[in-house]
Order: C-alpha cells, then sequence, then structure tokens
C-alpha cells in the first residue's frame, strides 16, 4: 500500500469534464501543488453519494483557504459514470471526478477492495490522501464500511 513520502504512481487516466471524458496523467492531477485526493467504492452508492461528495462539496472554501489547489474524486467507475454522477451531485469544476475504470491506479496504489461476492468486482476502498507536489503527505484509509477518517472534515483537520 502506498505510504506517507510516497511518489503518487505515473499513468495515465480518464477524467469526466463538461465536454466529456479526457485524458489525463497523474503528474498532471497530483502534480504541482497540493491536491487531496478522496476514493469511494462506487459512484452513486449511498454513503458517497449522500455523505461522501457532498461533504467535499460543502466544505471547498475552507479546503482552499488551507492551500488547496484541487479536489480529486477516484471511483473505479468509467469517465461517463463518473461524468453523470457530478452532474447527479452538482460538483461542477470544484472537483475532478477521476474514472479509474479498471482499476489500474487503485491496485497500484495499493488499495483495492475485492467486492466480487457483493456483485461489484474490484473496486477502491474507501480512503483520502493528501499529495504535496506528487508527494503524499496524509493517508487515511477507512475500516470496511467505515466512514470517519476520510470525511471531508476529518481531511481539514489533517492539513
Amino acid at each position: 500500500m502506498i505510504k506517507l513520502g510516497d511518489k503518487i504512481p505515473a499513468m495515465k487516466l480518464m477524467v469526466a469534464t463538461a465536454e466529456g471524458p479526457r485524458e489525463a496523467d497523474t503528474a498532471e492531477l497530483f502534480g504541482p501543488g497540493k491536491v487531496v485526493l478522496f476514493a469511494v467504492p462506487g459512484a452513486f452508492t449511498p454513503t458517497c453519494s449522500a455523505k461522501h461528495v457532498p461533504g467535499f462539496v460543502q466544505h471547498m472554501a475552507e479546503f482552499k483557504a488551507k492551500g488547496v489547489d484541487r479536489i480529486v474524486c477516484m471511483a473505479v467507475n468509467d469517465a461517463f459514470v463518473m461524468g453523470a454522477w457530478a452532474k447527479d451531485q452538482k460538483t461542477g469544476d470544484s472537483i475532478v471526478m477521476l474514472a479509474d475504470g479498471s482499476g489500474a491506479f487503485t491496485k497500484a496504489l495499493g488499495l483495492e477492495l475485492d467486492l466480487v461476492a457483493r456483485g461489484l468486482g474490484i473496486r477502491s476502498q474507501r480512503f483520502a490522501l493528501v499529495a504535496v507536489d506528487g508527494v503524499v503527505t496524509h493517508l487515511a484509509v477507512e475500516e470496511p464500511g467505515g466512514f470517519d477518517v476520510s470525511r471531508a472534515e476529518a481531511v481539514l483537520e489533517a492539513l
């Protein structure tokens, strides 16, 4: 599993934009500046939609005040699903919706979650991290079924 002081793995992924999916490099997403990444097991899932994304949208100004340049939300879903979820959650341009469709980035981080028995395949664990200039400075991984350390408020406290 990725740990404090590690560099974010280099790879290309897709992000959802108002114009449709576009390719993005992790060096671009997590490069210069302070970036918060929070990951969810899946778009449109109950906790993710009712609490996780709304918390980051609600506290956007506080993140900016603490020097956060970008907030990225990631799920093992395709860019079209992430785009539809962004519209549903009314994230606008405030959150980058990162699609890890094949789970390759999640696997590179060592944060995959096996939900095959539930019919969901391999997903991402629920977690939040802070990267400064592409290096992990904070990592909080939830216990299975938990929603505490990756909440927007908990990440703000860690900044």
